[in-house]
């Protein structure tokens, strides 16, 4: 017989429908393919998910489309190899619509052997997956989605922009009829009261109330739907929150209305209803608009990486997609167009816009010889640049992640605000029922609009905005200016920081080549610095760094078999091992600190090291010192070298040749005697103690260990961001106190005057309206000035100190 199939709902031909069985219940289906899907989540264990869905899913996706997400080339541009035995794929997932969709695929997922951990964020319809390659495939993952009825799709500008548009035009439309609905009501509720004073036919009137029930209806059943959809979610979830008093104040106007109107009453409030689902949808339209303007800048950063690169082989250019690419090969990029890849510059000199990555306007130069990254804008061109990272490897994706991380995070200030908003709702709910009681003891005639009222007016949904719309602002602000939240519980932590622990190499100093004093045993300066630059080509130590400075301009030499080891970095040139790093690394016997290039027949050339102050981080320690910040120096080098970074830069309180145990000790002890201490740090040996502070920060340039430990990344080297991300952290804890206590003032005076029957349904949804823009508009506060006292860094110190080991 006809009927819906039980998992995507679409209509059953005649005959003997197919049935799909959950435990001793049996299903009508449309096809085998969804037969499949009930009976294999019922055999995971999580046929829970019928129960708390809202809506029905659709059709199982064919399972076997998505072998070409495997071809080496295109996995590059999905896949980001994150170890050995880890790699970690984002992906869009399009028929992801409610809580119980984002519980089905994180509980699917998470059953598949090899997959390590799966992140659903519903509200940006992507999943994150970390998984093992040598035991499940992408692929296999991606076909896990589609047996469940969600369809994956690769994480492009395009495809995002559709899904935004698609949820701004549906929050639209609820609008525009709701506005319609309390146009054409109010017409008709203005005639009925001009009606009761000076007198009215009772045809006219009861004609009049049937129009209000007709312009009201589309307005309850379709523009208010996300409303009673939301309350049934979260009974089914057993959990309150705004829309379970929403959908029981439109739905008791409507109905005691509605009943009035057939069978006859005192009053009808279709004018009421209508007005208050259209200020409520108001609200929450531009509520999601910034909320998307907030989203907009992991966006921006997935947009920034174009689709397609011109590849040059044999004086000849070709067009093709950018996962295409291989590391070594040479890409051209016109002036005005965007880096695909990370790579290095060739040929010619340019000027480079880096501003959506690092924060700063102003535009850099880059020598050729130096690197530049995914995402920024070649000012000056043609350039060509050689590949050296693609898709996920890329610096540009590595900050998406961290933005997408942050943004999908449920941080403790936004949990304790759900909390509290779900309190707040049965003790209204409460309320409400004792008005109603007390009226009808009183004056029944009252009882159910001050009941109404006082559902109406109250709003938990500016308890439920207070933390989470102030955060999403914060951690756009900071993206904009190049300071990446990963955690998103470290921004609420650092605006309570009244202690910074700082690195001293790599963080506060980073080192340079004296190549006036550089000593070269066999062979030629430039042919040496050639050499040592091609050798650390691929690292990110400093001292790879400093040396790829030092041989900016000059033609490096393709080196094969290049490995880093714990004391340097090794290499086959010329039939012959090269070995650069420390002294007793590099020779079979040595001393000393400078930094030794070398093969089998003995030393080929020295490398002075000196070290000096990063540009601006006098001005960021002052600032922070300014702003009653107390600041330290904790390092693995010398007492001497520690010393004279620490006067140079005004720090009273250092510490010299501390091991990462000692570091990790101190900041422990800071910690036992009662102070919030953040720690600063850019390498592996930094891992422990950022692990051990209350917030951790390191540089984008830093080691991946490094950051993975750390809650907030500076995109660039500017220390400045630190004091941004601390006003931008302080203004949020504001901003969020000052909502709060706006909520609790507003309810505290308007639900007594609803209660006592002075506000009419009509006046408390503007009321509760009202208060939810006050939220939202507050957060734009955050971000609105730039932290004081970051004046332009002048150029940075030179500090002449021997070759340390990074701290």
């Amino acid at each position: 017989m006809p009927g819906a199939c039980f998992h995507c709902g679409e209509p059953i031909g005649g005959g003997v429908p197919l049935l799909a069985t959950i435990g001793t219940q049996s299903h009508p289906v449309c096809c085998i393919g969804c037969r499949a899907a009930v009976e294999w989540i019922d055999g995971l264990g999580l046929a829970d998910y019928y129960r708390l869905r809202e809506v029905t899913g659709e059709r199982a996706a064919p399972a076997d489309d998505y072998a070409e997400w495997d071809r080496p080339r295109l996995a590059r541009r999905h896949v980001r190899e994150l170890g050995a035995d880890r790699a970690e794929a984002t992906v869009l997932v399009e028929g992801m619509r409610c809580a119980a969709c984002a519980w089905l695929i994180e509980r699917a997922l998470a059953r598949r052997d090899g997959v390590h951990e799966a992140t659903v964020s519903p509200l940006v319809q992507r999943v994150r997956i970390v998984f093992d390659p040598s035991r499940v495939r992408l692929p296999a993952l991606l076909a896990t989605l589609a047996r469940l009825g969600y369809r994956p799709h690769p994480l492009e500008g395009d495809r995002i922009d559709a899904l935004r548009t698609g949820e701004r035009r549906a929050a639209l439309k609820r609008l525009v009829v709701a506005g319609f609905g309390a146009m054409q009501a109010m017409m008709y509720a203005v005639a009925l009261y001009a009606g009761a004073f000076d007198g009215i036919d009772p045809a006219v009137r009861a004609f009049l109330r049937w129009m209000g029930m007709l312009v009201a209806t589309p307005v309850v059943l379709y523009a208010a739907r996300p409303f009673f959809a939301g309350a049934v979610r979260e009974w089914r979830a057993r959990r309150l929150s705004m829309d379970t008093p929403v959908a029981l104040a439109i739905g008791a106007i409507y109905t005691g209305s509605v009943v009035a109107t057939v069978f006859g009453g005192a009053e009808v409030y279709f004018d009421s209803v209508c007005m208050f689902v259209f200020l409520l949808l108001l609200g929450r339209y531009v509520e999601l608009r910034a909320r998307q303007r907030a989203g907009e800048v992991a966006d921006a950063l997935v947009r920034l990486q174009p689709a397609t690169a011109e590849r040059c082989t044999e004086g000849a250019c070709e067009t093709i997609g950018v996962h295409e690419l291989e590391p070594g090969q040479v890409v051209r990029v016109g002036a005005g167009a965007t880096f695909p890849v990370d790579g290095v510059l060739r040929g010619a000199r340019c000027r480079v816009d880096e501003s959506l990555l690092t924060g700063e306007s102003a535009a850099c130069l880059r020598e050729v010889g130096d690197e530049v990254v995914a995402g920024s804008v070649a000012l000056d061109g043609p350039v060509e640049v050689e590949v050296r990272r693609v898709g996920p490897a890329t610096v540009l994706s590595a900050l998406a992640r961290m933005v997408e991380r942050a943004a999908a995070a449920r941080p403790r200030i936004a949990r304790l605000a759900d909390a509290a908003a779900a309190r707040f709702v049965v003790r209204v709910l409460a309320a409400t029922g004792v008005v109603a009681l007390t009226w009808a003891a009183i004056d029944p005639t009252r009882a159910f609009a001050s009941a109404v009222a006082v559902l109406v007016i109250s709003c938990p949904c500016a308890f439920a905005l207070a933390a989470p719309s102030a955060l999403t602002r914060a951690v756009g602000v900071l993206a904009r200016r190049g300071v990446m939240v990963v955690d998103a519980d470290a921004l609420e932590a650092f605006a309570g920081v009244d202690r910074i622990v700082f690195d001293k190499t790599g963080t506060l100093t980073e080192p340079a080549i004296d190549v006036a004093s550089l000593r070269v045993a066999r062979g030629s300066r430039e042919g040496a610095l050639a050499l040592a630059a091609a050798l650390e080509q691929a690292s990110t130590h400093p001292y790879a760094r400093a040396l790829r400075d030092a041989a900016r301009g000059l033609a490096l030499p393709a080196i094969a078999d290049v490995r880093e080891t714990g004391g340097g970095v090794l290499g086959r040139f010329d039939g012959h091992t090269l070995r650069l790093g420390r002294p007793d690394f590099a020779l079979v016997d040595g001393d000393g600190d400078a930094l030794v290039l070398a093969d089998d027949a003995g030393e080929i050339a020295r490398f002075p090291i000196v070290e000096r102050v990063r540009a601006g981080a006098r001005e960021a320690i002052d600032a922070l010192q300014a702003a009653g910040v107390a600041c330290e120096i904790v390092s693995g080098d010398h007492a001497e070298r520690v010393q004279r970074v620490a006067v140079a830069l005004g720090v009273a309180e250092w510490r010299a040749r501390a091991t990462p145990e000692a570091k990790l000790a101190h900041l422990a002890s800071l910690r036992t005697r009662g102070d919030a201490v953040a720690a600063v740090g850019d390498g592996v040996n930094d891992a422990p103690a950022l692990g051990g502070a209350d917030v951790a920060i390191t540089l984008g340039e830093g080691a991946a260990l490094a950051q993975a430990a750390s809650g907030i990344v500076l995109a660039g080297s500017d220390l400045g961001g630190i004091v941004d991300a601390r006003g931008v952290a302080r203004s949020m804890l504001a901003v969020v106190r000052r909502n709060l206590r706006w909520t609790f003032a507003y309810n505290l005076l308007a639900i007594p005057l609803a209660a006592l029957g002075l506000v009419p349904p009509w006046l408390a949804a503007i009321g509760m309206s009202a208060s939810s823009l006050v939220v939202v508009a507050n957060t734009f506060a955050i971000g609105r000035t730039r932290a004081a006292a970051r004046p332009a860094p002048p150029a940075a110190a030179s500090v002449p100190l021997a070759r340390v080991q990074a701290a």
